[in-house]
């Protein structure tokens, strides 16, 4: 079962930021996303979603079993191709994700000109990821308990503070 997580930022700039280092973090297998959705506050006030592709990570991981799937049969880079575009498919096809109405309404609640990023995380190397935090910003959201949200407050805290 994945747990949601939102954090807000100043701007969307920032946000863009944070889900490039995610994305850096997922391909170094240090956290596993059903979903991640940025969600921009207009100045004039509406609300719009962008969902970064995660069809990249599936393609990486299609790749190499295509490779390894193509090694065995004497066609690695035709294994490769078949294998990244399944992946990169199976990837833009799953969308177990973010319910859009609850995006909305939490979007409702960012100030003019902000950004939050959500997460749906299924997994994470918490102690690698937390250390690794540098840009600030405030958890608005999240399922997980308190005494599971203290960490990464502490966390979003320090970077503020650097």
């Amino acid at each position: 079962m994945s747990d949601l997580i939102a954090i807000a930022y100043k701007d969307l700039a920032t946000a863009k930021e944070v889900t490039s280092n995610i994305s850096d973090a997922q391909k170094a297998h240090l956290i596993d996303l059903d979903d991640l959705v940025i969600i921009e506050r207009k100045d004039d006030g509406k609300v719009k979603l962008h969902q970064p592709s995660l069809a990249g990570a599936g393609a990486l991981g299609g790749a190499a079993w295509g490779g390894l799937i193509g090694l065995i049969f004497l066609v690695p880079f035709f294994g490769m191709a078949i294998g990244a575009a399944s992946g990169a498919a199976a990837g833009a096809l799953s969308d177990a994700g973010i319910d859009d109405k609850f995006m909305k309404e939490l979007g409702d609640k960012l100030q003019p000109g902000g950004a939050a990023v959500i997460g749906l995380v299924r997994s994470i190397n918490e102690e690698r990821v937390l250390a690794e935090i540098k840009v600030p910003g405030e958890l608005i959201q999240s399922s997980l308990s308190e005494e599971a949200e203290a960490p990464i407050r502490d966390a979003l805290a320090r970077a503020g503070a650097a």
